[in-house]
C-alpha cells in the first residue's frame, strides 16, 4: 500500500474514532466515496480497535510513525504552550489541553493542531478557514480565539478558550433541570448562533457534542470545523457544498438539504437547534434510522415527517418505569406550542421553518411569558387563552369582582321584581273583589231580580255562597272578600238591634 493511500485509510479511521459509535458506518461509507477496498479496510481497523487490539493498533502507530509527524506528547511545547494531555481527536485534527508556560502568566487553553504529514490541502484550507472564522467572532457562548499559528512541521494550529464542560444534553440530565430551566439554557445558546449568522457564519454541525455547558450552567459553542462564511449579497454560500462538506456532518443533526447537497443557508442551523431542542425535552431524536446507509439516512430525513415531540414523551412512558425528571416524562406541556414549535424548525422546506434562530428563540420566549407564538395560527380563542394565562391573578380577580356585581345586581333585580309583582298581585285581587262586589250588588238590582227587592241579610248570603264555591281555587282574593263579607255582617247585625230598641 503506498503512502497516500494509506494516509487516507488514517484520516478516515481518526475520523471515525472521533465520532459517535452509531455514525463510524456512515462516515466511512461517505469517505471512501464507492471504494469498497478502501472502506472495508476502514471498517476493519475501527472494528480491531473497538475489541481493542493491541497489535492492530500497533501496526497503526508504526505506519503513522513512518509516513506523517508523530502525536504531541506530555511537556511538549506549541509557542508558549506547554502541552499537557489529547482532549480527543476528529477529521480536522487533534486537540490537546495546554497550558501557557512563560514569565507573563499561566492559563488553560485548548491546541487545535492538524499533523502536517497526514493533512492533505484541502483539510489544512479548511482549517485555516475554522481559524479565521473563530477570529472573527467574540460572543459570551463562542469559544474564544486566543492565538494561532503553524508548528515547526508546517502543520498550523489554534489556540482556543478550554471549555470545562459537558454536553448540554448530560447538563440537563444530571442537573434534573426542569423544562423552563432547559428552555432557557437552549434560548442562550440560540444567542451564540444568531450571533454568527449576523457575522454570515452558518455553523453546520450543531449538535450537543459542540455545546459544553460549564459547571456555572454557561453554554458555549464550540468547532467551527465545517462552518461556512455567506455571501453577503446573496445570504447563500460563497462556494458550493462539497462532497467533503458533506462528509464530516453528524447525520442524526443534519439538515435535509446538507444530506442532499443543495445550498446551505441559515436555515440549516435552524433545523439542527430543532433537533438539539427535540432532544432536550424527550431525551429523544425525531428520526430513527432502520439502517446507517447514506441512502437511509437520506431518505428518513429528506422524506420521513419527524415525531411529535409530546408522542415522543408519551411513547416512552409506556416502555419505562423510572425517569430521573418527572417534569421531562410529562407529555402535556409539550402538545400545543411547543410541539408546534419543534415542528416548524424541523419543517423539510428551508423558506418554511424559523426565518431567523432570533426568531425561533423569541417564539419560545413568548411561549414561556404566555404570549401567543406564530408557530400556532392565531385565532381569537387561542388569543383568549393566552390573555388568561397571563394575566391569571388580574383574572381571578376581575372575575371575581365581576361575580360579586352580577349577585347584587341580580339580588336587587329579583327584590324590585318581586315588590313589582306584588303590587301587581294586589292591584290584581283589589280589581277583583272591586268586580266581585259590584256584580253581587247589581245582582241585587230589583231590575236584574225580577222586581223581588232581597234584603240586605239575603244579599250577603248570596254573595258568602259565591265567594266559597266560585273563588274557591284564589284563596287570596276569597280571604279579602271574606273579610270585606264578615265587616257587612258584622255591621248588618249593628244595625238590626238598634232597630229593635
Amino acid at each position: 500500500m503506498d503512502a497516500a493511500r494509506w494516509q487516507k485509510i488514517q484520516d478516515i479511521f481518526d475520523r471515525a474514532l472521533a465520532a459517535r459509535p452509531d455514525e463510524r458506518e456512515f462516515l466511512i461509507e461517505s469517505e471512501c466515496g464507492g471504494d469498497a477496498a478502501m472502506r472495508d479496510q476502514a471498517l476493519s481497523l475501527v472494528a480491531a480497535s473497538e475489541k481493542g487490539d493491541v497489535q492492530i493498533r500497533n501496526v497503526i502507530a508504526s505506519a503513522a510513525d513512518d509516513i506523517g509527524s508523530g502525536e504531541m506528547i506530555r511537556d511538549e511545547r506549541i509557542g508558549a504552550y506547554r502541552i499537557e494531555r489529547e482532549l480527543g481527536r476528529g477529521g480536522m485534527g487533534t486537540v490537546y489541553l495546554a497550558v501557557r508556560d512563560d514569565d507573563e502568566f499561566d492559563k488553560k487553553v485548548a491546541i487545535k493542531i492538524v499533523r502536517s504529514g497526514f493533512a492533505g490541502e484541502e483539510l489544512q484550507q479548511r482549517f485555516r478557514s475554522e481559524r479565521q472564522i473563530l477570529a472573527n467572532l467574540d460572543h459570551p457562548n463562542i469559544s474564544r480565539l486566543i492565538d494561532g499559528g503553524t508548528t515547526a512541521e508546517g502543520a498550523p494550529y489554534v489556540v482556543m478558550e478550554y471549555v470545562d464542560g459537558i454536553p448540554i444534553n448530560d447538563y440537563c440530565e444530571q442537573n434534573a433541570l426542569s423544562l423552563e430551566s432547559r428552555l432557557e439554557l437552549f434560548r442562550e445558546v440560540c444567542s451564540a448562533v444568531n450571533y454568527a449568522h449576523q457575522n454570515l457564519i452558518v455553523h453546520r454541525d450543531i449538535k450537543p457534542s459542540n455545546l459544553l455547558v460549564t459547571i456555572d450552567g454557561e453554554p458555549k459553542l464550540l468547532d467551527f470545523g465545517i462552518a461556512k462564511l455567506l455571501d453577503p449579497e446573496t445570504t447563500s454560500e460563497s462556494a458550493p457544498v462539497t462532497r467533503a462538506d458533506m462528509r464530516v456532518m453528524t447525520p442524526e443533526y443534519a439538515s435535509p438539504e446538507q444530506v442532499t447537497g443543495v445550498p446551505i443557508t441559515t436555515a440549516t442551523d435552524v433545523y439542527s437547534l430543532g433537533v438539539v431542542l427535540f432532544e432536550l425535552l424527550t431525551r429523544h431524536r425525531p428520526y430513527h434510522f432502520d439502517s446507517r446507509t447514506p441512502a437511509e439516512i437520506e431518505r428518513v430525513i429528506r422524506d420521513k415527517p419527524p415525531t411529535r415531540p409530546s408522542d415522543a414523551v408519551t411513547r416512552d412512558n409506556e416502555t419505562s418505569d423510572t425517569s430521573p425528571n418527572s417534569e421531562i416524562r410529562d407529555p402535556r406541556p409539550l402538545r400545543g406550542d411547543l410541539d408546534n414549535i419543534i415542528l416548524m424548525a424541523l419543517r423539510k422546506e428551508p423558506e418554511r421553518r424559523y426565518s431567523s434562530v432570533e426568531q425561533f428563540s423569541d417564539d419560545i420566549r413568548r411561549h414561556l411569558a404566555d404570549l401567543p407564538v406564530i408557530a400556532r395560527q392565531d385565532t381569537q380563542g387561542y388569543r383568549a387563552d393566552k390573555f388568561v394565562r397571563r394575566h391569571a391573578g388580574g383574572v381571578a380577580a376581575a372575575a371575581a369582582v365581576t361575580m360579586l356585581i352580577a349577585a347584587l345586581v341580580g339580588f336587587y333585580t329579583w327584590q324590585l321584581s318581586a315588590e313589582r309583582n306584588r303590587a301587581l298581585a294586589e292591584t290584581a285581587k283589589a280589581e277583583q273583589v272591586s268586580k266581585f262586589l259590584t256584580d253581587l250588588f247589581a245582582a241585587a238590582d230589583p231590575r236584574e231580580s225580577g222586581g223581588d227587592q232581597p234584603t240586605a241579610k239575603q244579599i250577603l248570603d248570596t254573595g258568602a255562597e259565591r265567594i266559597r264555591s266560585e273563588l274557591a281555587g284564589q284563596p287570596e282574593v276569597q280571604a279579602a272578600l271574606m273579610d270585606v263579607m264578615g265587616v257587612a255582617y258584622q255591621n248588618l247585625g249593628v244595625c238590626l238591634t238598634r232597630q229593635r230598641k
